[in-house]
């Protein structure tokens, strides 16, 4: 944690009671953006993780595609050489 130096000027105008009020929040909003960026940290990991599962189904999804469409053809194939033969 970095130290707060309060100008003379500006802590002759607060007082001591008010500047250190003002420290004080000007710590808070430090230590609350430092927990709030871990935490955009972590969701940007998990973000990551489910962009690579996601990928990784398309994939699968596309070659069971494929198949279904092979297997479809030879239907098809078989459908029209039963009934174009008789």
């Amino acid at each position: 944690m970095s130290v707060i130096t309060i100008p003379r000027v500006l802590r002759e105008k607060l007082g001591e009671d008010g500047a250190e009020a003002l420290v004080n929040i000007i710590n808070e909003t430090d230590s609350t953006s430092r927990r709030d960026l871990a935490t955009k940290a972590d969701l940007s990991e998990e973000v990551g993780k489910l962009r690579l599962e996601i990928e990784k189904s398309s994939k699968e999804n596309i070659k069971w595609m494929f198949l279904f469409w092979i297997g479809q053809i030879a239907v098809m194939v078989a459908l029209l050489k039963i009934f174009v033969v008789k």
